[in-house]
């Protein structure tokens, strides 16, 4: 979807205490800009910010940082998680996700999601996929042992395609479906923007989770 260019998006980012305007600063101590320890989840492409708004509510103990390249969506999650008080566990990085490695060390992330990310169908644009293994293999540097990929897409071949790259990069799978939302998994599913508009239109959602042993 494309969104509208908003000149206030980047003052308004700039400003917030809830973004980390140098994320450089904060690799391997990232309880520094939360003011304390914790799991450190990650979403990388947090669009407007339901989903992980609503997953820092829900979970306290653990921290949370969503990673977005547009301006114009990530300004909308900020201004959500601002509403929260206080938000002790939530932050966001105006960040291409080939950035990871500069803004974490190996090891530092416990869980990262991946959900309903540019399937990008071509063929010849399978490099750009979330899922291809040269993001996988960064997952699995940034990744502490255990760590996990929690992956959700309305895209089934995007679906079966990284079930086969997560798979030969050495992640375990589990929890695996393709229609969440007729699943024994639904109960506990926290659901995106887009998620919502597939679940009103009987759209069916893929998930998996995929685990380093």
């Amino acid at each position: 979807m494309r969104l509208r260019k908003k000149q206030w998006a980047l003052p308004t980012l700039e400003k917030s205490p809830l973004v980390a305007t140098d994320p450089l600063l904060y690799r391997g101590r990232w309880f520094s800009f939360f003011g304390r320890e914790g799991p450190l989840h990650v979403e990388i492409g947090t669009g407007k910010g339901k989903f992980l708004n609503t997953l820092a509510s829900l979970h306290p103990e653990n921290l949370f940082l969503g990673i977005e390249m547009k301006p114009e969506a990530l300004v909308y999650a900020v201004l959500k998680a601002e509403e929260i008080q206080p938000p002790v566990n939530i932050g966001f990085l105006l960040l291409n996700a080939d950035r990871l490695e500069e803004v974490f060390e190996e090891g530092e992330l416990t869980r990262i999601y991946l959900n309903f990310t540019d399937p990008w169908p071509k063929a010849r644009h399978a490099k750009r996929r979330l899922t291809h293994p040269r993001y996988l293999e960064m997952y699995k540097k940034l990744l502490k042992p255990g760590g996990e990929i929690h992956l959700k897409t309305d895209h089934i071949a995007y679906f079966q395609y990284s079930l086969k790259t997560l798979s030969e990069a050495g992640f375990q799978l589990r929890h695996v479906t393709l229609d969440l939302h007729r699943s024994s998994y639904r109960e506990e599913n926290v659901m995106t923007e887009y998620e919502e508009k597939f679940w009103q239109q009987g759209v069916p959602v893929c998930r998996a989770e995929a685990f380093l042993p």
